[in-house]
């Protein structure tokens, strides 16, 4: 059964919520800028970027703790980002 795309709503949805959650714990944000290798300028001009956006729920998905805290504090449930995350990596 071919696995079905997310769609840019929930994409856009989850990866906003993402970034809102790293803005307000700075030192995360390093950390993902730095392993992401963003600086302030090119995280700002991608912004919007479906690169962005990918790299910020494969970001969360690889960061149990992380991405407890963003479910805590967004209603999210992490089975719901990790679904997400698998239609992004059908392979895995």
């Amino acid at each position: 059964m071919p696995q079905a795309k997310p769609s840019e709503l929930e994409l856009s949805h989850v990866a906003d919520a993402c970034l809102g959650h790293l803005a307000e714990n700075p030192d995360e944000l390093l950390a993902f800028m730095q392993q992401a290798g963003f600086d302030p300028q090119s995280l700002r001009a991608s912004l919007g970027t479906r690169r962005l956006q990918t790299g910020l729920i494969d970001y969360f998905a690889a960061n149990e703790p992380l991405l407890l805290a963003l479910c805590a504090n967004s209603g999210m449930s992490p089975e719901s980002v990790m679904r997400l995350w698998h239609k992004l990596n059908p392979g895995g």
